[in-house]
């Protein structure tokens, strides 16, 4: 089994601390660190001695078949459950109060959608925001790094009895399982989100659907390595 092809343009936009263009397979995502000198109301509240990182996540209205409509202000309840699981993911590879008291956020806009947009924003977020910290460590604003590990994420389903990594929509759309991996260089999971769209799957299917993406995200990792100039 094989991950779609993955490009990526790093430092893509001009102004933003950090940014990347990442694709994988037809799906493309626009992924933007932006850094803020300030911390959420209840860190501040809470008088913590931290930083943060969120994330924000969007479709645009042709990324995919059909338009989807814009929504205005908090955005829609898909939007706010991926944007909630971009940012759990990043925060789980951050030390926190290395970052000192200045909040991360990430903004990922998905331009092309077909398959696997929560999982290619969570790969392109990393990079952008890894882009981004190394530009306030280099400029000396932050003391210690604070990234604890590298970043992957990866779809994985059942269609038609055959296990695939990767979905691109076409098998999203037919699965009897749908599954995504967010994992650590280390191999440590940080979340999974599975899901049967017809019957049950086996505890022994689950195992090997884990085991499976887990390779995917190896390779993953391996990229954004090579991305990042990291050995």
């Amino acid at each position: 089994m094989k991950l779609r092809p993955i490009k990526t343009v790093k430092n893509y936009l001009k102004h933003a601390e950090g940014s990347c263009m990442f694709s994988m397979g037809n799906t493309t995502v626009l992924c933007v660190a932006s850094v803020e000198d300030r911390v959420p109301q209840f860190i501040e509240r809470d008088g913590l001695a931290q930083g943060w990182v969120t994330a924000e996540y969007s479709l645009l209205p042709r990324a995919g078949k059909q338009r989807t409509p814009r929504h205005r202000g908090s955005g829609g309840g898909r939007s706010q459950e991926i944007s909630r699981l971009i940012g759990r993911s990043l925060r789980g590879v951050v030390d926190m109060e290395k970052l000192g008291r200045r909040t991360i956020i990430i903004d990922c806009d998905v331009l092309k959608a077909d398959g696997g947009t929560r999982t290619a924003s969570i790969n392109g977020g990393y990079i952008a925001m890894y882009l981004a910290l190394q530009e306030l460590y280099k400029e000396k604003l932050i003391d210690s790094w604070p990234v604890t590990d590298f970043l992957g994420a990866v779809s994985i389903g059942k269609v038609s009895g055959k296990i695939i990594l990767d979905l691109c929509a076409e098998e999203d759309n037919n699965a009897d399982v749908d599954l995504n991996l967010v994992a650590t260089g280390s191999g440590s999971i940080i979340e999974i989100q599975g899901t049967a769209e017809g019957d049950p799957f086996s505890r022994k299917e689950l195992d090997s659907m884990i085991t499976t993406a887990g390779e995917g995200i190896k390779k993953i990792i391996q990229l954004e390595k090579k991305i990042l100039g990291v050995k």
